[in-house]
């Protein structure tokens, strides 16, 4: 191994994807666009990790050179892969992030058609937990906050999916700023 992949990275999560009781896609997110940047070629991966996981009773599994830890609930797999030095214990706290929050939103009844039912949910919550494979939040509760999102509430209306995005691009547009004004002032110096 090169020292170069043994240096600590924010980028802790290379794909975060979730597969039916017969290895079919319902989300799936990759981080890492070297990692498998073809459809057929994520579809493979997931497939083999499929068929190596689902009889199996353990949590952390390596396969092609990742470390997955995964976790299923009646008819789902959850599946959080990342590079094979990575902390299991560190990818097991996103797994259980996603897996306590989606429980939320589905109140408590995580199996596929409630899933495909507020596929919407399940994506806002994966963008709170991960961002560009950088972990954000592991804290379910807080998770469920920022999507304003409550298990008495009604499913994500398009309303709250749209304050979401502008909350995002409000947060976006004043981390730019702030960098125009460093560097403005940088330059100025």
């Amino acid at each position: 191994m090169d020292s170069a992949s043994l240096e600590p990275s924010l980028y802790t999560v290379k794909a975060i994807f979730i597969l039916d009781n017969d290895g079919n896609r319902l989300l799936s997110k990759y981080y890492d666009p070297e990692l498998y940047p073809s459809m057929k070629e994520q579809n493979n991966f997931e497939r083999n990790i499929f068929n190596k996981t689902h009889k199996a009773d353990n949590e952390i599994a390596f396969l092609e050179g990742m470390t997955i830890v995964y976790k299923c609930s009646i008819d789902l797999f959850f599946y959080v892969v990342g590079s094979p030095q990575e902390n299991e214990l560190m990818l097991m706290s996103v797994l259980n992030c996603l897996f306590d929050s989606l429980s939320q939103i589905l109140r408590k009844n995580v199996e596929r058609r409630c899933l495909l039912e507020n596929m919407e949910g399940a994506f806002l919550v994966v963008d709170e937990i991960i961002d560009g494979g950088v972990i954000l939040e592991s804290d379910p509760q807080q998770v469920l906050q920022k999507v304003s999102y409550r298990a008495d509430e009604n499913p994500l209306s398009e309303q709250s999916v749209a304050q979401h995005i502008t909350e995002k691009l409000a947060l976006t547009s004043n981390v730019l700023q702030s960098a125009k004004e460093q560097i403005k002032w940088s330059i100025l110096k």
